[in-house]
């Protein structure tokens, strides 16, 4: 298979790329690395330098590929509340312009999307039916690739997917942006730090291995279309999720705690059952076990 995976410098995207190559896949990545890194990218994978706002129509005319995984983004949730033109730019705009790419060459698209930022609050695992209540800018440009992705199938008979990703988490993460706490938490505590919790620790994520992540998306290639969650199903707290980091660490140290952050949910989980019975999809790292897996990753940086 020949694939473009956009956004393939980064942290779930360059993870995508080894996948790929593992099944003896063609990749090329396209990533302007706004935030993706050139070491996250394996050797002799052919790098596209470009932004899907402006070449994702370039790009697919050189490679013409069977398959996108359309990974690029603005993830940052706050920097959405601050500037959510620039969000909708590159998280709506841009998703527009590799659609269109994909028609031109007969493309499939597997979208990443969220889960939690499109719910909003859950009362428990949600379902891909849960009302869609985004409280930042950032869920609603998700939300709105989504949406595009399902009236170009509608409209030209396409058959892609969107993937409502958990909280993911695992080697390559950037302990130094504002999401993944899992890597802001291992850092800190390799740094010698106190980690700092906002709030009282007792909201909850669903928290997915990046492996785990890859292979559901690999998978996603030979769905129908539609929209599925990848989601262990199993909500952890912030709190307990610092214990058992500090556990995999074989380091104890007392977290500070600040000011709740204004619109950060309190309770995120997933059902991804549907991913199960479609995919044929299991989850197969626990969390002590992707946590001992970042950690070695982290300590070793």
């Amino acid at each position: 298979m020949r694939a473009v995976v956009t956004g393939g410098a980064g942290f779930i995207g360059s993870h995508v790329v080894d996948g790929l190559l593992a099944r003896g896949d063609e990749a090329h990545v396209l990533d302007d690395f706004s935030s993706g890194k050139a070491d996250n990218v394996a050797t002799g994978v052919r790098v596209h330098e470009a932004d899907i706002r402006s070449d994702a129509g370039r790009v697919f005319e050189e490679v013409r590929p069977e398959v996108c995984f359309h990974l690029a983004a603005q993830a940052d949730v706050r920097l959405s509340v601050e500037r959510p033109d620039f969000d909708a730019d590159v998280n709506v705009v841009g998703t527009l312009h590799v659609l269109e790419a994909a028609r031109a060459h007969g493309t499939k698209i597997v979208f990443s999307s969220t889960g939690g930022a499109i719910y909003g609050e859950c009362e428990g695992p949600a379902r891909e039916d849960h009302p869609r209540v985004p409280l930042a800018p950032y869920g609603v440009s998700k939300l709105a690739g989504e949406e595009y992705i399902a009236a170009y199938n509608r409209l030209y008979g396409t058959a892609h997917v969107s993937l409502r990703y958990g909280n993911v988490y695992g080697p390559r993460q950037d302990p130094t942006g504002e999401a993944g706490v899992v890597a802001i938490f291992m850092s800190r505590l390799r740094d010698g730090e106190a980690p700092r919790i906002f709030g009282d620790g007792t909201q909850t994520r669903d928290y997915v291995y990046v492996g785990d992540v890859v292979a559901a998306t690999l998978a996603a290639v030979e769905h129908p279309g539609g929209a599925l969650n990848i989601g262990t199903g199993i909500e952890a707290s912030v709190l307990e999720l610092y214990e058992r980091i500090q556990r995999v660490a074989g380091v104890e140290r007392e977290p500070e705690f600040a000011e709740a952050r204004p619109g950060e949910l309190q309770r995120s989980v997933l059902d991804a059952s549907l991913a199960r019975r479609e995919l044929g999809w299991e989850p197969e790292h626990s969390l002590d076990e992707g946590l001992a897996e970042t950690w070695a990753w982290i300590s070793s940086i």
